[in-house]
């Protein structure tokens, strides 16, 4: 049996506030399987950026277990955290999170060179290509259309062959024709086997998935797997 990409066991999370502890996870189990296209959707407060950040080892559960590809979390150092980051999982923000005074090559380069990959810089090429942007590896962020910067991120995302490519509410800040073709590149890169959970609070772009996990008040209420994801 292929081990899952993501599994969370009985996962909670408690945020001290004065005497008072809040809850914000409750007992959440999950598991992401390879190849799945998955939507995380839930309203402000329901708990998906907390969840978001424990999919993406960003924190860490109160209680609960959370294993990627079978190795279990707990006990790691915060280097070796990192290093489970940037190896296993690409990160695609709403904000971008581009380096403005660096190029769109050296921007997808940058994981490489934390990982130590060798020939970076082709490698970043390669994955701007992939993306559509093989023409603007030294443009700077500022230089480049909303979507054309999502592209960079999605390809720095890519760089290093993650296990999970985690993307969080990625066409909050992009018009609906740019949303779309975003849209339209997960799905593609779903397509050619990549792993991909987008966190939205957005029903339409969650129905765009082929599996939609529904949370409120810090617990899974549906879970539905559609036969195919809904049109762009």
């Amino acid at each position: 049996m292929a081990v899952p990409v993501i599994e969370l066991r009985d996962v909670c999370k408690n945020y001290q506030m004065g005497d008072v502890v809040l809850p914000i996870l409750k007992r959440v189990s999950l598991t992401i399987e390879s190849g799945e296209f998955a939507a995380i959707l839930g309203p402000s407060g329901s708990g998906k950026s907390t969840l978001l950040a424990i999919l993406g080892c960003l924190d860490l559960p109160s209680s609960g277990e959370v294993f990627i590809n079978g190795r279990g979390l707990a006990g790691l150092s915060e280097d070796e955290l990192a290093r489970v980051r940037n190896r296993e999982i690409g990160f695609v923000f709403q904000n971008f999170h581009l380096l403005p005074y660096y190029d769109a090559l050296a921007n997808v380069e940058l994981p490489l060179l934390y990982a130590g990959a060798a020939d970076s810089r082709r490698k970043a090429a390669e994955m701007l290509e992939r993306v559509e942007l093989k023409d603007r590896l030294e443009h700077l962020p500022s230089q480049l259309s909303g979507g054309q910067r999502q592209r960079v991120a999605i390809a720095r995302a890519l760089a290093n062959s993650p296990a999970l490519l985690l993307a969080d509410e990625p066409t909050g800040n992009l018009d609906s024709r740019t949303g779309r073709e975003i849209l339209a590149l997960f799905r593609t890169l779903n397509q050619q086997g990549g792993t991909v959970v987008i966190v939205t609070h957005d029903a339409a772009v969650a129905a765009l998935a082929r599996r939609v996990i529904s949370i409120a008040d810090g617990a899974i209420v549906s879970d539905k797997r559609p036969l195919r994801g809904g049109r762009l």
